[in-house]
């Protein structure tokens, strides 16, 4: 049995949360991005890279404003798989002390030119370990990222997306939110479109 939630990250996060991203864009990215620049972003010296940011992020964020969220799931010690052992299978893969980071989210306030950062925030991240998935982590992330940026006095959110995440868009469009016509294009050795999202909050 699991035990799950959403929290603040600490430092002691900062390893999962790296490790996390790095899985959840392996695998949700793989079928859009050209291999070349997903391999960049995803390799040994990206790893150190994102080590750095997220401890940044985490330890000494801009601003109050500026949040990492992470889930979790907190392995309970069941009687019910005696041949696993305590845990289960979880036990395996799971940190010590029984919490795992699954998913993050990030937020700050926004900094497109066209958008006013005193009442428009920006989700940064919204990402589940693919081992997590459809355990209601996504969903979990994102009700606490709007109570937060509610709590801030925000009226809208914004976020960018791949326009070929058909998984990510699917997930948002059913949560309210819908493309506000801005998109940029990535030069990733072929054009890589993202569209922005956006939701009311007020």
């Amino acid at each position: 049995m699991a035990d799950v939630g959403v929290r603040a990250a600490r430092r002691e996060d900062v390893l999962q949360v790296a490790n996390c991203q790095i899985r959840a864009w392996r695998y949700g990215y793989r079928d859009f991005l050209p291999e070349g620049p997903l391999e960049q972003m995803t390799g040994p010296a990206a790893e150190k890279m994102w080590l750095r940011q997220w401890d940044e992020a985490i330890v000494a964020p801009p601003s109050p404003r500026h949040r990492v969220l992470v889930a979790v799931e907190t392995i309970l010690d069941t009687e019910g798989f005696p041949a696993l052992g305590a845990g289960g299978s979880a036990a395996l893969v799971t940190p010590r002390g029984g919490e795992r980071v699954v998913g993050l989210a990030s937020h700050a306030p926004a900094e497109d030119p066209d958008l006013d950062p005193s009442v428009v925030a920006e989700m940064l991240t919204l990402l589940v370990d693919p081992d997590f998935v459809r355990r209601g982590h996504g969903s979990r992330l994102l009700n606490a990222t709007v109570d937060y940026l509610r709590e801030d006095g925000y009226q809208q959110i914004v976020t960018w997306v791949f326009a070929d995440n058909y998984a990510v868009l699917g997930f948002l469009e059913s949560a309210g939110w819908g493309e506000d016509m801005a998109e940029r294009v990535l030069d990733m050795g072929r054009p890589i479109r993202m569209v922005r999202l956006t939701t009311d909050i007020s």
